[in-house]
């Protein structure tokens, strides 16, 4: 696994008065977690947005703070959608010799036949799973491969997906992560025949100002 680090510093500047640091070009967020009090910390804006932009959900960051390093998660991103950036971040803290619980975002794999044969249509039932292992041991994402929906009504359920024996699925087994389904048919209306009757005689009056 890559060591990704972030550098960044404490910050006294807490409410309103957040939004001078991201005119200064500053991320506010804050520091929680395994034997840390919480910390507002700040990070540099770009470097941020530019490093988060290529993790998921479930990657592990080293956040230094002041030349102390912390393995934490990203919990939670708030975003400006009309300007396109991030405005505040939640780093939780985890360690190395405790087993974590997190969500995993599901990537599907593979082309169904059922696709090619039936005319199928792919839907989802789950989009992450959530698991339980030692920080070290977090998939970043987990691959499921759709290759066997051969057929209308064959899916891929949670007890099918293969991962590592140090990673422990805590999703009910029995829920459906894809299935192949039959396309839905066009409903096609016929038109009742419209009697032809005599056209209305048109006046043209001015457009009353």
């Amino acid at each position: 696994m890559e060591k990704v680090v972030l550098k960044a510093t404490k910050r006294d500047v807490i409410g309103k008065k957040v939004g001078a640091l991201r005119r200064k070009g500053k991320l506010p967020a804050v520091l929680y977690g395994h034997h840390i009090e919480t910390t507002a910390i700040m990070l540099d804006a770009h470097e941020g947005s530019q490093t988060l932009s290529h993790l998921t959900s479930s990657s592990l960051v080293t956040i230094d703070l002041d030349g102390k390093e912390y393995l934490a998660l990203v919990r939670e991103k708030q975003r400006d959608f009309i300007k396109n950036r991030l405005v505040h971040l939640d780093f939780q803290v985890v360690s190395l010799t405790e087993k974590m619980r997190a969500k995993v975002g599901i990537e599907l794999a593979g082309t169904a036949p059922a696709v090619k044969d039936f005319n199928a249509v792919i839907h989802t039932g789950l989009t992450e799973m959530e698991v339980e292992c030692m920080p070290q041991d977090l998939p970043e994402r987990i691959v499921v491969d759709i290759s066997g929906l051969a057929e209308l009504g064959d899916s891929v359920r949670v007890r099918d997906v293969v991962l590592s024996d140090k990673v422990k699925i805590l999703d009910d087994l029995e829920e459906i992560v894809a299935v192949a389904t039959a396309p839905k048919k066009e409903e096609i209306i016929e038109e009742a025949p419209v009697e032809e009757e005599a056209a209305p005689e048109v006046i043209e009056r001015g457009k009353k100002e």
